[in-house]
């Protein structure tokens, strides 16, 4: 109980830091006219992906360090699992698409705006969320669709593919093959995708004859790289590993880096190291304090006319 008392107050915090800072990146991105470009479509698609994301397992962990009868219903399991897939598959799609943006950016900037225009990335962020949807509900409806006997005891903090199908009461090895092809399919061939953006970039950055404009580029390209390293290398580890009698605790700090760390880690990332992003906060903020103080001026104004 005692580390109850400590995890709950942590995880609260961690929660409430991930939603607002996710959401602030949201808003300034969508209210700042000079971050309208495709870079941050992506990254409000993401922010609302890592909201999402914690917002499926966090509160449901924190019910349980304080609820007395510690349980979820079947469907409330299916679901929970089916959200999380989506989001998870949603999110190796949406990532790799902002490194190709981000290679289109850097190695052909001349055509960025005509490659990346508004059509193609509502149709790369459709796809990534079609995509995301169609193989959840495939794996969850299979799975799901197994006999379950009892005792169903989850050794885990939310219904992820592993544990659950340990419970299963009958041979889920073809289950088992399935979630791995479906991890291989959507984690490392996304993830190859990103390294063949970052090589072709790495390669771009040391053309560039300055030192101020290798390190301005580096810069945009590295915190994007942190996170996506962090997501696929966890992802990976969990799906598309051969699992052995000895994973379970593995297991769960694997899920807990890339189902709460990694949402954490994007508002720090994408907000502390970029500068376009804190000026748009800034000036956002600016907005605000200067309609605030001019409210008080104005009726002063138009009582003395009313004089």
């Amino acid at each position: 109980m005692k580390i109850q008392f400590f995890l709950f107050p942590l995880f609260l915090f961690i929660y409430i830091f991930t939603v607002l800072g996710n959401f602030t990146i949201i808003t300034v991105a969508t209210l700042d006219s000079l971050l309208h470009t495709p870079m941050y479509y992506f990254l409000r698609n993401l922010s609302f992906l890592e909201m999402c994301y914690i917002t499926v397992t966090l509160p449901k962990l924190l019910h349980t360090f304080v609820a007395k009868k510690k349980t979820i219903s079947f469907y409330s399991c299916c679901m929970q699992m089916y959200c999380f897939f989506t989001l998870g598959v949603t999110e190796c799609f949406i990532l790799a698409v902002m490194a190709y943006d981000r290679f289109v950016a850097i190695c052909n900037p001349l055509r960025y705006f005509s490659v990346m225009n508004k059509a193609t990335c509502l149709k790369m962020a459709t796809i990534s969320w079609v995509s995301g949807n169609l193989i959840s509900l495939g794996q969850t409806a299979s799975i799901f669709s197994l006999p379950y006997c009892g005792p169903n005891i989850i050794n885990h903090f939310f219904c992820d593919i592993p544990p659950v199908l340990k419970l299963a009461c009958t041979d889920a090895s073809a289950n088992q093959i399935a979630v791995s092809v479906t991890g291989f399919l959507v984690l490392p061939l996304p993830f190859a995708l990103v390294l063949y953006s970052y090589g072709r970039i790495i390669a771009a950055i040391i053309r560039i004859s300055t030192n101020k404009g290798r390190k301005k580029v580096f810069s945009t390209c590295a915190s994007h790289f942190i996170s996506v390293t962090l997501f696929f290398g966890t992802g990976a580890f969990t799906y598309v590993r051969v699992k052995t009698s000895d994973t379970t605790d593995n297991d769960k700090m694997l899920s807990l880096l890339y189902s709460v760390v990694t949402p954490l880690l994007n508002p720090l990332i994408y907000s502390l190291r970029n500068q376009e992003v804190k000026g748009g906060l800034r000036k956002l903020l600016h907005q605000k304090i200067g309609t605030t103080e001019t409210k008080p001026s104005t009726n002063i104004r138009s009582n003395e006319n009313d004089q």
